[in-house]
């Protein structure tokens, strides 16, 4: 996909990833771009500096979702390229309430539902458009401080092979993005200085973007900022129970020093 042109609807655009891809859409001459996000002033900034629209949404609602879409095309007639990309992430080890666990599940693995569901008629009534999931490299690997973010980032990826196992045929194409370390709020926190085992390596949220857009225009499926996510994966694949070894290590490392 060349952005040049096309109607861009983003998620989680108030910052981090998802601000960032609204300003590189911009400068790649992205014809219109919708900044959704919960953060209403925050959409609202982005949308200011992209030249876009702003929408206050509340991803994990289904109705709010339906609203975006049919705003969105309201006002530029269609949508060619759907980046779901709110993420949420809870600092609680290993003793997850269970109000964490769902809330993770609504943001990574429903609200991407939701929006494919919303997009999808148009798309397919034309034959052609995109859809990006940001997931995360702990949708491929894991996480060792976070399960409920682990195991819902997974449920991401998963999605995202089954959108482009059903509808590849039928002009849909399917990009999952899965970075590591990214210097978001999301990582380092409000005031940018959380620490955290992936800061090392970390790359910016325009980087990140620079990525997508060269990603987006191979089509290729797995959108992968850190090149050595693969090579992990490949690990992982050829030997799962020495890739786990090697995890237990990391995360006795990381987590359990004394």
């Amino acid at each position: 996909m060349n952005i040049t042109g096309k109607i861009v609807v983003v998620t989680g655009a108030a910052s981090g990833i998802g601000r960032a891809l609204c300003l590189r859409f911009a400068r790649e001459g992205a014809a219109g771009i919708v900044a959704a996000d919960l953060n209403a002033d925050g959409a609202a900034a982005t949308a200011r500096d992209c030249n876009g629209l702003s929408q206050h949404v509340d991803v994990t609602s289904e109705a709010q979702v339906q609203a975006l879409v049919q705003t969105a095309e309201r006002h530029y007639g269609r949508i060619d390229l759907l980046c779901s990309n709110a993420g949420v992430i809870f600092r609680d080890g290993d003793d997850a309430p269970n109000e964490h666990w769902q809330t993770s599940w609504n943001v990574h693995v429903m609200a991407h539902m939701y929006a494919a569901r919303a997009v999808l008629p148009g798309m397919l009534a034309r034959g052609e458009g995109y859809l990006l999931h940001t997931a995360s490299a702990a949708g491929l690997l894991s996480h060792i401080e976070n399960v409920a973010y682990a195991a819902t980032k997974h449920a991401a990826v998963a999605y995202a092979e089954w959108l482009s196992i059903t509808y590849g045929d039928k002009g849909i194409r399917v990009s999952c993005l899965c970075p590591q370390g990214v210097r978001t709020p999301l990582l380092m926190g409000d005031k940018g200085d959380r620490a955290s085992f992936l800061n090392d390596g970390s790359l910016s949220a325009e980087e990140v973007a620079d990525c997508v857009v060269a990603g987006l225009a191979d089509e290729r499926f797995l959108i992968l900022p850190h090149p050595e996510v693969l090579k992990f994966l490949q690990r992982k694949t050829a030997d799962y129970d020495r890739w786990l070894t090697g995890m237990r290590r990391v995360r006795a490392k990381v987590v359990d020093k004394p």
